[in-house]
């Protein structure tokens, strides 16, 4: 399969999952070549033979729906806004969740991959905010849709670069090695739970002080799919609590729920006012 078959089988495609073509241009090459190892497995030739497939095997558009999944994660990824997370979004979230008499702050982190977003607020959080708070928690809840990846995520271990943009001396303290990779230590995990589900139509409980949903909703979903999920996050949202999406993402025009705290890194504040 060609890179422009490769294409027009994602223009083709994408929009069954709700997801839209622009987000996978730059992507695109991972998804070739997880259908051209595909087309090997299935002795099939080319691209309309797939397609051809596919219309035969309905269940085989679960697997498709599989390779349209892009996991792009390290620790401390766009160093800012964890930065900003640390000097201010944490703090803040901490001194309402004292004000009103509460003793956790809740985060989501949708689309968690394997686990080095949430982990990575483990840590801040750890390392930089409970010596502030101590009488506080931070419990994480972590989603993703692909089971695979969450096992990873559980198991806890990455290989050195995966921690490329952790700063040395938490690469020390928070890792032992184990051969060639890095497993973060039980104190860092305890309380990240990790859960299977699909943002695409689910979220969980909640509510959550903090969601970190970053290059997923607002890069790879359809148009049309964008605000429902965003008023989904938005019911989940705790008054005065935060959103944090992906640096080059923008939420849908005219959404409600929150209002932008720094657009440049991607945080916005939900409404102070309970969704109705």
């Amino acid at each position: 399969m060609t890179d422009q078959e490769c294409i027009q089988s994602l223009q083709w495609a994408v929009p069954r999952f709700g997801l839209r073509w622009p987000g996978f241009r730059k992507v695109r090459r991972q998804v070739h070549k997880r259908i051209n190892r595909r087309l090997e497995e299935l002795g099939l030739t080319g691209i309309s033979d797939y397609r051809s497939y596919l219309e035969a095997h309905p269940s085989e558009w679960c697997v498709l729906d599989v390779f349209c999944r892009i996991s792009i994660s390290r620790f401390y990824r766009d160093r800012g806004v964890f930065d900003r997370l640390r000097d201010e979004v944490l703090p803040e979230l901490a001194g309402m969740v004292l004000g009103r008499g509460e003793k956790q702050v809740h985060t989501w982190s949708a689309g968690c991959a394997s686990g080095e977003e949430p982990y990575t607020l483990s840590l801040l959080w750890n390392e930089c905010v409970r010596p502030k708070f101590p009488d506080l928690q931070l419990h994480q809840l972590a989603t993703d849709v692909d089971e695979q990846l969450l096992r990873r995520a559980r198991e806890a271990r990455y290989p050195a670069s995966s921690l490329k943009d952790l700063p040395a001396a938490w690469r020390e303290t928070a890792f032992t090695r184990a051969g060639t990779e890095y497993v973060l230590r039980p104190e860092f995990r305890q309380y990240v739970e990790f859960q299977q589900q699909d943002v695409r139509s689910d979220a969980p409980t909640g509510p959550f002080h903090l969601v970190l949903c970053r290059n997923l909703v607002f890069t790879y979903f359809a148009g049309e799919l964008q605000p429902e999920v965003l008023r989904r996050i938005a019911d989940h949202a705790v008054p005065g609590g935060f959103l944090v999406i992906g640096k080059q993402e923008v939420v849908p025009e005219g959404a409600a729920g929150f209002l932008p705290r720094d657009v440049k890194l991607g945080i916005y504040q939900a409404s102070r006012t309970e969704p109705g």
